[in-house]
């Protein structure tokens, strides 16, 4: 029964399968170069577009990455360990650490892209934070880079009129980030939500996130409430899904 499931397979998925197992196995390690089109061709007796599809099912599941006019490498980046816990417990940002501290740990994290703005609150982020929309937002847009990778997009939404005059409308915000500046300003996060679904990149993010054809983003949606179950920030995430290990780790 297996045999027969397997056959009904599409050629470019056994094509794949085969290859998965030998990275598995530690015949292709990290940095090697995958066979290539021609390679398959001749191996499975099959036609180019269906030695292209299984090389693309490896790189969309973040196996795999092309390097032009080189061929396709077994991928050498660790995905992260996102810890969505873990990284908001105020231990992280109220003792003037990031929150990123929590899943990085020595990789090399950067912020290459930093746009800090105020802007007519968008009516979805309006009503999450009680504000009528237009009215105006400080919008912090940033792209995060990981051991030189792009992984992440991100766009924090809070009340301009909250946050006026504070390092939170600058670039740099200070030990702890913006969850510590608003704890300052007395709006101290206590609650959070985490809302994710997963769908295919629009031409921009593919681009900014270098993600390869057929690679899915993981939007997640962020809402950050003070006491009283004011919401004071709203963070659009886009993370390239295969960089990423989600982890949520809590008791019974």
């Amino acid at each position: 029964m297996a045999t027969e499931g397997a056959s009904r397979q599409p050629k470019y998925q056994r094509i794949a399968d085969a290859l998965r197992e030998a990275i598995r196995t530690g015949e292709y390690g990290p940095g090697d170069r995958l066979p290539g089109e021609n390679d398959l061709m001749n191996s499975y007796g099959v036609a180019r577009m269906t030695a292209r599809q299984a090389l693309g099912v490896l790189q969309s599941e973040g196996l795999a990455e092309s390097r032009k006019g080189a061929g396709v490498f077994v991928r050498s980046f660790r995905p992260l360990r996102r810890k969505g816990i873990q990284r908001l417990s105020q231990s992280q940002w109220g003792e003037g650490r990031s929150i990123w501290a929590a899943d990085t740990d020595d990789r090399k994290l950067v912020v290459d892209q930093l746009v800090v703005t105020e802007e007519a609150a968008p009516q979805g982020v309006a009503t999450v934070l009680g504000m009528l929309p237009g009215e105006a937002v400080c919008v912090r847009s940033r792209r995060f880079v990981l051991d030189g990778k792009p992984i992440l997009l991100a766009k924090s939404y809070l009340p301009a009129e909250m946050v006026e005059g504070s390092a939170i409308t600058r670039e740099d915000t200070g030990p702890g980030g913006t969850y510590a500046r608003l704890a300052e300003l007395g709006y101290k996060p206590v609650h959070f939500r985490e809302e994710l679904r997963c769908r295919m990149p629009s031409v921009d993010e593919g681009e900014r996130l270098s993600l390869a054809m057929g690679t899915p983003v993981i939007l997640v949606v962020r809402t950050a409430f003070a006491d009283e179950g004011r919401a004071v920030e709203v963070n659009e995430m886009i993370l390239d899904s295969a960089s990423y290990i989600l982890e949520y780790d809590f008791d019974a």
